[in-house]
């Protein structure tokens, strides 16, 4: 006979809020798990009334989506809660946030109203800043890398090494300068599988033009949400604080 979890079934999900956060600062550096580690605990701290999976080992049920990379800052992160009891949500956005590290700031709470979060977030607005390159090579680098119809990198993937093209996900990409020695550049990209990253955008500029960066280039997501007709990006929990229907693109 098969082994059951002792005592009683975990409390069922009265309600869902969805969280955006931001990356920031030296915790740019922190992966995906130790965000996920540090939200957990801060979660416990801040008595927020998560519901809990079933089962011999029950963790709470934290839906995240679209991890900003390694090493990326982001504006946009995004994450789900199930929750066993009703909650205010700007008292949860408060609370939670006060218990958190500073770089880990939480923006917006809002009641999930219907559909699929993820089914809402297909692409990401970018900046990378360049230091050591100037606006003129960046600017070329980029309109030639439009001008191409496919644009093949290489990089490791948890299965290997694997070649994919970038060109296909950059739907925008602009340089705008910071000085003579900078450049920043500005693009939204689609989500694909795999995913194409920042760097991976770089990797391509150097492949169709040589592009280089003398330091390190520093990443920040500034949006994630549905790519929208015009090339924008739209706020995926617009719809759950406006209301069902009215997600703005």
């Amino acid at each position: 006979m098969a082994r059951r979890p002792e005592g009683p079934p975990p409390p069922p999900v009265v309600e869902r809020v969805r969280l955006r956060f931001a990356k920031r600062g030296r915790l740019r550096f922190l992966s995906h798990r130790d965000v996920a580690r540090t939200f957990e605990r801060a979660l416990r701290r801040a008595g927020v009334p998560m519901a809990y999976s079933a089962g011999f080992s029950p963790h709470p049920r934290i839906s995240w989506l679209g991890a900003a990379p390694t090493g990326a800052a982001s504006e946009a992160e995004y994450v789900e809660l199930a929750l066993a009891a009703s909650v205010d949500p700007e008292a949860l956005r408060v609370g939670l946030d006060a218990v958190l590290p500073p770089g880990l700031d939480v923006l917006a709470c809002h009641r999930a109203e219907g559909g699929s979060l993820a089914e809402r977030i297909d692409a990401s607005r970018w900046s990378v800043r360049l230091p050591g390159a100037s606006g003129p090579e960046v600017s070329a680098a980029v309109r030639e890398l439009l001008r191409r119809d496919v644009v093949e990198v290489e990089r490791a993937t948890k299965d290997g090494r694997r070649r994919f093209d970038v060109r296909a996900a950059v739907v925008s990409a602009v340089c705008r300068a910071e000085n003579d020695t900078c450049a920043i550049l500005e693009m939204v990209v689609r989500h694909t599988t795999p995913a194409v990253r920042p760097d991976d955008v770089l990797t391509a500029l150097g492949v169709v033009a040589g592009l280089r960066s003398s330091a390190p280039p520093e990443s920040t997501r500034l949006e994630q949400g549905r790519l929208c007709e015009d090339g924008t990006v739209a706020d995926p929990l617009a719809q759950d604080r406006n209301g069902a229907g009215r997600l703005v693109g």
